[in-house]
């Protein structure tokens, strides 16, 4: 009976780990979504730079400001790497939790089957 009890904790505890890294998954795709969708902005602000004819201006801390289509560009091209960066760190951080949820959802179907 006692052995019960402790497969039951066990079964609890992993349903319980597998619960939160399900919800960790949700998290990181709901994050990955919100950065690629920076990442097509960035990309369609840099082609409205491009094909701008007059002046250019860029939102800094709440207050338009003119500047040039080159500094623009490099703002632009800098805040795509560190976006592209933020998407290739969190693209691996949701590989390894999906591993996790699999090894997790195999030893969940293993207790339930043991039963």
């Amino acid at each position: 009976m006692a052995e019960e009890s402790s497969e039951e904790n066990d079964l609890e505890k992993l349903l319980s780990e597998y619960q939160a890294v399900q919800e960790q998954l949700r998290t990181f795709a709901a994050a990955l979504d919100q950065l690629q969708n920076q990442k097509e902005e960035i990309e369609r602000a840099k082609q409205e730079i491009n094909a701008a004819t007059g002046k250019v201006y860029i939102s800094v801390g709440g207050v338009i400001v003119e500047t040039t289509k080159e500094k623009a560009l490099a703002d632009l091209n800098e805040r795509a790497e560190m976006t592209s960066l933020r998407i290739s760190t969190t693209t691996k951080q949701y590989n390894e939790l999906k591993n996790k949820e699999q090894q997790l959802g195999s030893k969940l179907t293993q207790l339930y089957k043991s039963q």
